[in-house]
């Protein structure tokens, strides 16, 4: 029997509660026949509320980035240094094992031209803003943040992918793992303070034997 009271955000529930339930791949797997059949309603009822799957997907990415933005801020907030990313570093992968499906969702890249996406481009900048800003506690020169949010993010997303993807075989509890990756980006970034002594040792005599155009 149809369920009355379908509307966009009822919509986008129910698709979040398909993501949930099937775990990592479950928005790579999201369809609208699926969300109809947990709605009660045709499928064609249900381009009343969203204009396509992908237009659905925008609508389920939207939601957990922002709730990972939350996650990042409440784990950040009255943090510093060391402490913040951290604290960041373990909220980021806490949603992910919690919502695995969810922060699959999170990795969506918002078109830029399209009026549609700038809510979740936003939302995507105020996550990045959170690191960013969690990185300059540090007291990192600005030349450098772009670089070192990025490798902060890689790192990180790099290593729970694999996770919710089984890519960690071994036996050995891989919350300490993860602690050992968080410790060499805080000792890395560390590293960069002050004028990045160890790359200007790097560019010491002989560094540069081989080096092209050098």
């Amino acid at each position: 029997m149809p369920r009355a009271g379908l509307s966009r955000d009822a919509v986008v529930g129910h698709a979040l509660a398909l993501v949930d339930d099937a775990g990592p791949t479950g928005f790579a797997d999201l369809t609208l026949a699926r969300v109809a059949a947990r709605a009660g309603v045709a499928t064609p009822s249900l381009y009343k509320h969203v204009g396509s799957l992908e237009d659905l997907r925008r609508g389920v990415a939207l939601v957990a980035v922002r709730e990972l933005g939350r996650a990042a801020a409440a784990a950040t907030v009255g943090r510093s240094g060391p402490d913040a990313l951290r604290s960041l570093a373990r909220a980021i992968r806490g949603y992910a094992l919690e919502h695995p499906g969810r922060y699959a969702a999170t990795q969506v890249a918002p078109d830029p031209s399209s009026a549609d996406d700038l809510e979740l481009s936003a939302a995507g900048a105020d996550v990045v803003g959170i690191v960013a800003a969690t990185l300059r506690g540090f007291d990192l020169e600005e030349a450098r943040t772009v670089d070192v949010v990025r490798a902060v993010r890689s790192a990180v997303h790099g290593f729970v992918a694999l996770e919710l993807g089984g890519g960690f075989g071994l036996p050995d509890d891989v919350g300490g793992s993860y602690d050992v990756l968080v410790e060499l980006l805080v000792d890395g970034v560390t590293g960069l303070v002050g004028g990045d002594d160890r790359s200007a040792a790097a560019d010491g005599p002989g560094a540069t034997a081989g080096r092209p155009g050098a």
